[in-house]
């Protein structure tokens, strides 16, 4: 996108205390457009479950066709305590992942100044890594079915489905990543190739393939256990790590809580082509018994605006909105946790603006 573009962005504060860190997120990208003269576009959509509840519809009839007019969403949380499990998640998120083929899943793992991490005698400078999660296929495409259901003799299968083309277009993003980000320039391919012989097979040749473009960038692999040990034991190690979905789903839980806990942790869901809708969001739930006490952490959401900024082609906006969430986060904010920042939900927003 160049600078004579105006951003688009489709804001969806969604369920909970979605909203009220949407709103944060919101503020920030004003602030910023301002500051650098950025032209932009916001409107807001009440996708959630309080509408769910009211007409059954979790996207309504020319939702996806209206979201796809814009360059990004901003999703604040969903999750409806009066919502059983999974259909907001599935009609929702996975909905638009698939739909706009955001095949991207990047998950930064940061450590910010100030923010605490469980792992003893690590800091800032050891936990800074990147994992990029393919995340259209898998276990997520959800092919599969039963026999005999609610029998004794009941047999359930779900497939699992990768592609030469869903592999290499992840891995070779991951690799271009890897060469932008130039610290170590290491990208680490996190598989289960000694057991999952035939998916990870193709994953692996994908990987050792694409590797030969990139003679500056070290290819590295980790069976995926291994990996949860040396996120834990060595995050210093890694650079950029490039991984499945459903082991993408796990790994990047676990950099959360190394990276001070889900509140701090912002993803992207990223179709890179031109013309393509991604979308950004925290890690964190929708938190409903925290909605309207002005308590809860927006800093994930700040920092997924950052992320939309730079992957809009607005790099320098997006890297000054994530030095200002380190100036908030290492001199202003007592803790990350909800009710415990020193600062309402609002006023952090304002500590990130004025950082700016």
């Amino acid at each position: 996108m160049s600078d004579n573009d105006t951003l688009k962005v489709a804001v969806i504060g969604g369920d909970g205390t979605g909203p009220e860190v949407a709103a944060e997120g919101v503020k920030v990208l004003k602030a910023i457009a301002k500051l650098e003269g950025i032209r932009y576009e916001l409107e807001d959509f009440d996708f959630g479950g309080d509408r769910y509840l009211k007409t059954g519809e979790i996207l309504p009839a020319g939702a996806v066709e209206q979201l796809g007019r814009f360059n990004a969403i901003l999703l604040g949380a969903v999750g409806h305590p009066d919502v059983a499990p999974g259909i907001l998640e599935k009609g929702l998120l996975l909905e638009l992942r698939f739909t706009f083929d955001q095949y991207i899943n990047l998950r930064p793992v940061k450590l910010y100044p100030g923010v605490e991490t469980p792992l003893a005698g690590k800091g800032p400078d050891d936990i800074d890594f990147v994992v990029v999660r393919e995340n259209t296929e898998d276990l997520y495409t959800g092919m599969g079915g039963f026999l005999k259901k609610h029998t004794p003799d009941e047999v359930a299968m779900q497939t699992a489905v990768y592609t030469r083309k869903g592999c290499e277009r992840c891995i070779r993003w991951a690799f271009e990543y890897t060469r932008k980000r130039n610290r170590r320039k290491r990208l680490t391919l996190v598989a289960k190739t000694n057991v999952l012989t035939f998916g990870h097979d193709l994953v692996w040749r994908t990987f050792q393939d694409v590797a030969k473009e990139y003679p500056d960038v070290e290819p590295d692999y980790n069976h995926v256990d291994a990996c949860c040990m040396w996120m834990v034991k060595n995050p210093e190690y890694y650079d950029v790590i490039v991984t499945t979905n459903m082991f993408g789903d796990i790994i990047t839980d676990l950099g959360g809580i190394i990276q001070g806990g889900m509140g701090v942790a912002a993803g992207g869901n990223i179709n890179p082509e031109p013309g393509g809708t991604s979308m950004f969001e925290p890690m964190g739930g929708s938190a409903p018994k925290y909605t309207g006490k002005g308590v809860i952490n927006p800093i994930a959401t700040i920092a997924a605006v950052a992320m939309l900024l730079e992957q809009s082609g607005y790099e320098k906006a997006g890297g000054r909105v994530a030095t200002a969430i380190q100036q908030v986060t290492g001199t202003k904010m007592k803790s990350q946790a909800a009710g415990k920042m020193g600062y309402s939900t609002s006023e952090v927003g304002d500590l990130v603006c004025e950082a700016l």
